[in-house]
């Protein structure tokens, strides 16, 4: 049963827009022979639900350091097969080589825009580039956390996505491939996907959105 007071779908970049962001790190890791738990050990502390207020990676999202200080604090952390450093210049840019766009996921972004459902993109960013010759298009409105020094699960970048898009909670719906940014967005009274792959959103979605739209 659709709800037919949705009107937008809110999209996440990074695991949604694009393959997973655990695949892009598993190859990265394998092609550079980093120890994949060297680099796990760092995300759990730095990003994880206990994760203090305040971490490199909190503070890369909002935009309070740039991706060269973010790498030279990551680099230390990891460690090759062999015991050796791993080089900090130009990191974040080696990982994000190797996440490759859904075109799936962009195709359904399409879809939903000629059937008159309106769309934003909300991303946490981690210092890196969006292919905007890709996205250009897609979005009515786009909010990227390091331009708003807010990030999700903050509940203030999710107020600040729907302002912008002059709808209420109830008439949105978000998806994300993150359980604690689908979880604020659910309390915050918006619907949400948690994305897994393009079928599964693509139903989910098919089942919210208003008939008129499909």
């Amino acid at each position: 049963m659709s709800s037919t007071n949705i009107s937008a779908a809110i999209f996440d970049y990074g695991g949604v827009l694009t393959t997973s962001g655990r695949k892009a790190i598993a190859d990265w890791t394998a092609a550079e022979g980093i120890r994949p738990e060297t680099y796990s050990a760092a995300l759990k502390e730095w990003l994880s639900r206990s994760a203090p207020d305040g971490t490199p990676i909190h503070r890369l999202e909002t935009g309070e350091i740039g991706a060269e200080e973010f790498n030279a604090a990551l680099a230390p952390r990891l460690r090759t097969t062999d015991g050796g450093p791993v080089a900090p210049e130009g990191l974040l840019g080696r990982l994000f080589a190797h996440m490759r766009d859904d075109d799936a996921m962009l195709s359904l972004v399409r879809e939903l825009r000629d059937r008159g459902v309106r769309t934003a993109l909300l991303s946490n960013s981690w210092g890196h580039s969006y292919p905007w010759d890709v996205l250009d298009g897609l979005f009515e409105v786009t909010v990227i956390s390091g331009d708003v020094g807010l990030r999700k699960p903050d509940p203030r970048i999710y107020r600040l996505t729907l302002e912008r898009l002059g709808l209420t909670p109830a008439e949105a719906v978000f998806v994300d491939d993150a359980p604690p940014n689908v979880e604020a967005a659910e309390q915050l009274g918006l619907r949400a996907v948690l994305h897994t792959d393009a079928d599964r959103t693509r139903a989910a979605l098919d089942a919210l959105l208003p008939q008129e739209t499909r």
